[in-house]
């Protein structure tokens, strides 16, 4: 995003002419949620006003407060769906649930009779319409006079207390189908491990690692917080010359669309932490010395090495 300057002196556009002072200092109005600074605080290196401090961020364009000049609004990748739309104060925010997978509206109409004197039902007659978990009431139909509301109570009421129950039905397994997938699928979608074949640790592991390390469960990691902090700092960072998360991801089979996803909420949660994660869910039988051999396939000896630095509770070996 490109802003065109008031001041040529002061070539930061954070900053405008002091001509008292015969500098450029910094703007002092606060940022707003919102809002974006202007150009040199909108002063001219004379002394002229060409616009206001801030002005709102532009169609598209977010910021929460943190800077002083409003970003650009993020997509979500393919085969997500939005969720919160971007606005003026805050980024677009992606859906857990992809588009493909989401349950199609169901409408079953349910007629209420029309009014009439004899019928203890003193409402107005509705047409419902089911749309999932809610009711929306259509316009009326047209039914005869001649037709009693209360022959219609009975059934009416049967009817009713079916859909109920079906409603009921639905919303329970819907939770239980939601609470299954928590495993199935860590942070958004994942497709499953390859198996590891052979031991669980390799030679050069052994010779850094002791048995009591190498055995202990792969959630220890995460449980040991500094060595989880090493190694996203080891790991983490997108290199050409070494091997990282995103390598670490697809030994273990995650797909090459959850590992992009997953590296573009680096900002909120570490990419390896969700690896991890993801892992002790679908694999809870994984040991440290399953994340070693994958490390030692990956020429990452450094990783390895941090790895013995975890603290082992006997109890749990």
């Amino acid at each position: 995003m490109t802003y065109t300057p008031h001041s040529g002196r002061c070539h930061d556009l954070t900053t405008f002419w002091d001509s008292k002072q015969q500098k450029c200092i910094p703007c002092l109005d606060t940022i707003k949620p919102g809002r974006e600074l202007t150009p040199n605080c909108g002063y001219d290196d004379d002394g002229g006003r060409h616009e206001g401090t801030t002005r709102p961020c532009k169609t598209n364009t977010f910021n929460n407060g943190s800077s002083v000049h409003c970003k650009p609004c993020s997509t979500c990748p393919s085969g997500f769906q939005t969720e919160i739309p971007c606005n003026t104060t805050a980024d677009t925010v992606c859906g857990k649930v992809p588009v493909t997978e989401r349950i199609p509206t169901t409408y079953f109409p349910v007629t209420k009779p029309p009014q009439d004197v004899s019928s203890p039902i003193s409402s107005a007659s509705t047409t419902l319409a089911y749309q999932g978990p809610t009711l929306t009431q259509t316009s009326p139909p047209s039914f005869p006079h001649s037709v009693s509301g209360a022959a219609w109570a009975v059934p009416l009421a049967i009817l009713i207390s079916i859909l109920l129950a079906a409603m009921s039905a639905y919303v329970f397994g819907l939770k239980r189908k939601r609470a299954k997938a928590f495993c199935r699928q860590p942070t958004y979608i994942y497709g499953g491990f390859a198996p590891l074949t052979g031991s669980s640790n390799g030679s050069d592991a052994e010779d850094i690692l002791s048995p009591d390390i190498l055995s202990a469960p792969l959630q220890t990691v995460l449980d040991n917080l500094d060595v989880l902090e090493e190694l996203v700092i080891l790991l983490d960072p997108e290199s050409h010359v070494r091997k990282s998360t995103k390598h670490l991801a697809s030994h273990c089979a995650f797909p090459s669309t959850w590992i992009t996803y997953t590296y573009s909420m680096k900002d909120s949660k570490s990419p390896l932490k969700a690896v991890l994660e993801g892992v002790t869910c679908k694999n809870p039988d994984w040991t440290v010395g399953h994340l070693a051999k994958l490390l030692k396939h990956m020429e990452r000896n450094d990783a390895i090495a941090a790895l013995a630095k975890l603290k082992i509770n006997k109890t749990e070996v």
